[in-house]
C-alpha cells in the first residue's frame, strides 16, 4: 500500500533522514509535473540528505573548534593596509601547510590583522574537514592547568596532539604564569612534524625568552616552529584604531 506524503515524511523522520524529509514535497512535485523522472528525483533526495549531513558535520566541527567568530580573508580591507604580506597570506589559504604539517608564526603590532588571518585560516580548515582547535594563549595555559588539577592532563594533551590545526592566539598579550614556557614547549614539541600550529603575537622573537623566563626552553621551541615553518610579519596601519576613530567620529556627528 502506497504511503501518502505526510506518512512518508513521518517515516523519513523516524529513520532520521531529515534532509530527505525537508525536500520530499518539492521533489514529488517535480516528478508530478514531469520535470524529472523517479530515478532523477530519488537521486536528488539522496543528495539532499548528504548535503544536510555534511552541513551538520561542518557545524559540529565549527562548534568544537572554539572559534569565537567566523572570519574570512575576503573581509579584510587590503587597500587600507597595503603593507600586509597579502600574497603569502592567500598562499596559506590553500592550506598546503596543514597537509605538510607545517607551522605558522604571525608577528606584528596590535590591530594589523594577525588574529583575523589566523581565524580565517582556521575556518577554511574547518570547512575542509580538518579537526581544528582555537585558543587564546592564556586560555590554553588555563586549560592545561585545569586538566592537571582534574587529573585529566594526559587526556587533554592527547586531544591537543590529535588536533590537525591548533591556533594559539595573542601570545604575550596577557601576562602568563611562570610555568607557561614549559607548557608551551610540551604542546609544540608533541605536535612537531605531526600536525600544524598557528601562533600570533605582537612581541618579536627576541623578546620571547625574557617573557617566558627561560632561554633553555625557548631555543628548542623556536627551532621546531621555524624548521618547517612560515614567518609572516604584519606591519602598517591598525584596523582597530581606524574602527575606534570611526566610532568617535560617529558619536561626535550625532551630538
Amino acid at each position: 500500500m502506497a504511503m501518502s506524503i505526510p506518512e512518508l515524511e513521518r517515516a523519513l523522520r523516524g529513520l532520521r533522514l531529515s534532509g530527505m524529509t525537508d525536500t520530499l514535497q518539492a521533489r514529488a512535485l517535480q516528478v508530478a509535473s514531469h520535470e524529472m523522472d523517479f530515478t532523477e528525483a530519488f537521486s536528488w533526495l539522496v543528495q539532499d540528505e548528504l548535503d544536510r549531513r555534511r552541513s551538520r558535520l561542518q557545524e559540529r566541527r565549527y562548534a568544537l573548534s572554539g572559534l569565537p567568530e567566523r572570519k574570512t580573508l575576503q573581509e579584510l580591507d587590503w587597500s587600507y593596509n597595503t603593507r600586509l604580506p597579502k600574497r603569502d597570506i592567500f598562499e596559506l589559504g590553500a592550506l598546503k601547510f596543514v597537509e605538510a604539517k607545517e607551522d605558522i608564526l604571525l608577528l606584528g603590532p596590535p590591530g594589523t590583522g594577525k588574529s583575523h588571518v589566523a581565524k580565517a585560516l582556521a575556518l577554511l580548515a574547518v570547512d575542509r574537514g580538518c579537526k581544528v582547535l582555537y585558543r587564546e594563549a592564556h586560555q590554553l595555559i588555563e586549560d592545561i592547568t585545569e586538566a592537571r588539577e582534574l587529573s585529566a592532563l594526559r587526556k587533554y594533551r592527547a586531544q591537543l596532539k590529535a588536533t590537525e590545526l591548533l591556533v594559539i592566539d595573542d601570545l604575550f598579550l596577557r601576562r602568563l604564569p611562570a610555568t607557561a614556557g614549559d607548557e608551551l614547549a610540551d604542546v609544540l614539541m608533541s605536535r612537531y612534524e605531526k600536525s600544524s600550529t598557528i601562533i600570533t603575537s605582537n612581541r618579536p622573537l627576541e623578546d620571547w625568552a625574557k617573557l617566558l623566563g627561560d632561554v633553555v626552553v625557548v631555543a628548542p621551541l623556536l627551532d621546531r616552529l621555524m624548521h618547517h615553518g612560515h614567518l609572516l610579519k604584519f606591519e602598517g596601519k591598525s584596523w582597530r584604531l581606524r574602527e575606534a576613530a570611526t566610532r568617535v567620529a560617529r558619536r561626535t556627528t550625532q551630538t
